[in-house]
């Protein structure tokens, strides 16, 4: 369980981040068009998992923008933002900000994802939502690289997860 804030009010995941070297778990989630994505269908890419409560918030916003701007044009790289938001809210988000170079997921269907990945907040204002984290997996499903940004209104640490990529 990771100790996390919200403007300094302090609050509970439900569990940590997956481990560094660890095989990353599974996930089913849903695109803007309703179908669904899970790991295997990015088989062999490394991927930038940018994980966030809502897109309805400046830093989760901010966060969607900047790594749509630095880590989609590396090589052999997905950047996927995650959270619960409804996908035609994700959908209309992208459309309006011009935002074509990061795929937007919903675990609103199954809520497995947040459970699966440390994620999900347990208690607070928040509760149910996911929390700001960035976990990077290389192309053999291996997580490389993670952070759970401490308190829920910063950006995570852009350098540090692109530095992890290369």
């Amino acid at each position: 369980m990771a100790n996390i804030t919200l403007k300094g009010n302090p609050f509970h995941t439900v569990g940590d981040l997956p481990k560094v070297g660890a095989q990353a778990p599974d996930f089913k989630l849903v695109k803007d068009d309703l179908s669904e994505k899970s790991l295997v269908d990015y088989k062999g890419f490394r991927l930038v998992l940018n994980i966030f409560p809502s897109l309805d918030t400046p830093t989760c916003a901010a966060s969607v923008r900047r790594f749509n701007q630095e880590a989609s044009g590396l090589a052999n790289t997905k950047v996927l933002c995650i959270s619960k938001d409804l996908p035609f809210a994700q959908a209309r988000f992208c459309g309006a900000e011009g935002l074509e170079n990061v795929e937007n997921l919903s675990d609103f269907r199954y809520g497995s994802f947040g459970k699966d990945y440390g994620v999900e907040i347990a208690d607070g204002p928040l509760a149910a939502l996911e929390s700001r984290a960035v976990v990077i997996i290389n192309e053999n499903g291996e997580v490389v690289y993670t952070q759970q940004v401490p308190e829920i209104v910063d950006e995570p640490d852009y350098e540090k997860a692109l530095a992890a990529i290369s």
